[in-house]
């Protein structure tokens, strides 16, 4: 078996038995040499820019075409990256790599197949307002530990720095962007609870419930939605004027 093989069943072990982001950090050290981590960081590429080109990737990590390809290969191999040759303007055509729906569970994700599961019956049994509660309760469970870290910030753009920590901390691999004085960009390259919120659509509600709440002096919108079909979710973060609610 391949060294990545090893590495994503290792990974998928840990989804399914283990909630713990300390397991994917053991495994990930234990399971990987330096060929195996520049595959991920591949991934982590692709999961970041979206469809790329192996030239595009390979002057993305100062490495050279060959080298970017040989590891693409290998990931395709591994049912992670898919590819389709498309023409781009008079030159030859090219190959567009982009990450495979399997490769979702490379990256952090918290029970899912469990998750799913547990919350059907719920569902089943007791009905949707039940589901709706459990996702109200660890939204305020959320709320109230990023408020601890977020209370001492004493301007918006250090709070919404703060909260792209925690939140890639959690496993979304985020970060953020100020626009201008007033307005941020919060991205999440990856959704930590990826499938549990294609089954479940009070995860993303409680998403941006999370976000506003925690930032009271700015409205949130969210821009870009990885269930769309985009590569992150974006939200943008407005200050809220003095005397406006």
């Amino acid at each position: 078996m391949p060294a990545f093989s090893i590495l994503y069943a290792g990974l998928r072990f840990c989804e399914v038995y283990n909630d713990l982001t300390a397991c994917y950090n053991l495994v990930i050290m234990q399971a990987i040499d330096n060929e195996q981590s520049t595959r991920y960081t591949v991934l982590i590429t692709l999961k970041k820019q979206g469809r790329l080109t192996a030239n595009e990737l390979a002057e993305m990590l100062t490495m050279t075409p060959m080298g970017v390809r040989r590891h693409l290969a290998l990931l395709e191999h591994d049912g992670l990256v898919h590819h389709e040759t498309v023409q781009r303007g008079m030159g030859r055509p090219s190959n567009v790599y982009w990450l495979s729906e399997q490769a979702q569970d490379v990256f952090p994700a918290t029970y899912a197949q469990l998750t799913n599961e547990l919350l059907s019956y719920i569902e089943l049994l007791d009905g949707s307002e039940h589901v709706d509660a459990i996702f109200q309760r660890r939204g305020q469970r959320r709320i109230q530990q990023a408020q601890l870290r977020l209370q001492d910030k004493p301007t918006l753009a250090a709070r919404v720095a703060e909260l792209a920590a925690i939140l890639d901390e959690d496993g979304y691999l985020a970060d953020w962007q100020q626009v201008d004085d007033q307005t941020f960009v919060l991205r999440e390259f990856n959704c930590a609870v990826h499938h549990v919120a294609r089954r479940f659509q009070q995860a993303c509600g409680s998403e941006i419930e999370f976000i506003q709440t925690v930032l009271p002096d700015a409205t949130v919108e969210r821009q870009h939605h990885i269930l769309r079909g985009e590569t992150f979710c974006g939200y943008r973060i407005v200050a809220r004027q003095a005397g406006n609610p």
